[in-house]
């Protein structure tokens, strides 16, 4: 257990990234648990995560090594330990930042998974399908098509307010990472599914009202604690209509129908800076790993329109 002048500092820590950067509860609970995860083990390592030196975090990050973490999760875990004494170090709390010249593994810059176009329409078609009744058969297609459409992070898709997609829309306001909102054009398939499932979800609204309950306030409503949807509901969702489509379910989540979207584009022609603002990406960086998908179309052009790549004629 983290002692308690480690524990105040982490509260401390984190209620000023949640007030003064919008952090989201998500990104929250993983600094906690990482922050208490390297004090448990500084206390074991006989000092205490406030006074920790440069040493003793090292020898921390060598000790996650050893456990076979993988190279991803160790980044993170050193992420949260060099923002936690940047902190404390602008508080000043401490004299020095013990993280300044750590260096960490890095993040391997590996291609993400992604879907053919094909296999993203079956799953379309699947989605229209499947369900007890006409209203969750509506509200699947409309997940699936918004999803696939907007390229949005299951967090943005599952919470999107009701107020968002009224009026027809020919754009959807989006609040992602950060409190950041971005636009994101509707496809014609996307708003077509939109307004047959507010159909359905309105006379929902109507039926609750007139039992005297508040009408829902998120476009996918649900009797939990969050009052939508849940990220892990729609997950074990996505899987199930993989299945149903005959694709591998273990290939197929939110997140590479996210990554379809921006392949798709990429290799349609779209501007890499353009598919950065829709998926709300604050560096580019993280947009470049799509151009994977560039190779056989740049490589194409530069066989038709290059000169020294075209066939010469024979000399005589």
């Amino acid at each position: 257990m983290p002692t308690v002048r480690d524990a105040r500092a982490i509260s401390t820590f984190l209620e000023a990234i949640a007030a003064e950067n919008g952090a989201a509860r998500n990104t929250l609970l993983a600094y906690g648990r990482d922050l208490n995860g390297a004090a448990d083990w500084l206390t074991d390592y006989g000092t205490v995560l406030s006074d920790a030196d440069a040493t003793g975090i090292e020898s921390y990050l060598v000790a996650l090594d050893t456990e076979g973490l993988a190279r991803a999760t160790r980044a993170r875990k050193l992420s949260a330990l060099k923002q936690f004494f940047r902190f404390a170090y602008d508080e000043g709390w401490r004299t020095d930042n013990p993280t300044l010249r750590i260096d960490g593994p890095g993040r391997a810059a590996r291609l993400p998974g992604t879907l053919t176009e094909a296999e993203v329409a079956a799953l379309l078609d699947v989605a229209r399908s499947h369900g007890a009744d006409p209203a969750t058969r509506a509200r699947n297609a409309c997940l699936f098509e918004l999803l696939y459409a907007t390229g949005l992070r299951v967090s943005e898709l599952v919470s999107l307010p009701d107020a968002a997609v009224r009026g027809a829309p020919q754009m959807l306001m989006v609040r992602g990472k950060g409190g950041k909102d971005r636009l994101v054009p509707l496809s014609d398939p996307a708003r077509t599914a939109l307004a047959i499932w507010l159909t359905h979800r309105d006379k929902a609204d109507d039926l609750a009202r007139r039992s005297g309950k508040p009408a829902s306030k998120f476009l996918f409503p649900a009797r939990g604690v969050k009052g939508h949807m849940t990220r892990e509901r729609f997950f074990g969702l996505v899987k199930d209509i993989a299945a149903r489509a005959g694709l591998d379910p273990t290939r197929v989540s939110p997140h590479v129908l996210r990554h379809a979207f921006a392949t798709h584009l990429l290799a349609g022609g779209a501007d890499l800076r353009v598919i950065q603002m829709l998926l709300g990406h604050a560096d580019l960086s993280s947009t470049e790993i799509y151009t994977h998908v560039l190779d056989d179309r740049l490589r194409a052009l530069v066989m038709e329109h290059h000169p020294l790549a075209r066939d010469q004629p024979d000399p005589d």
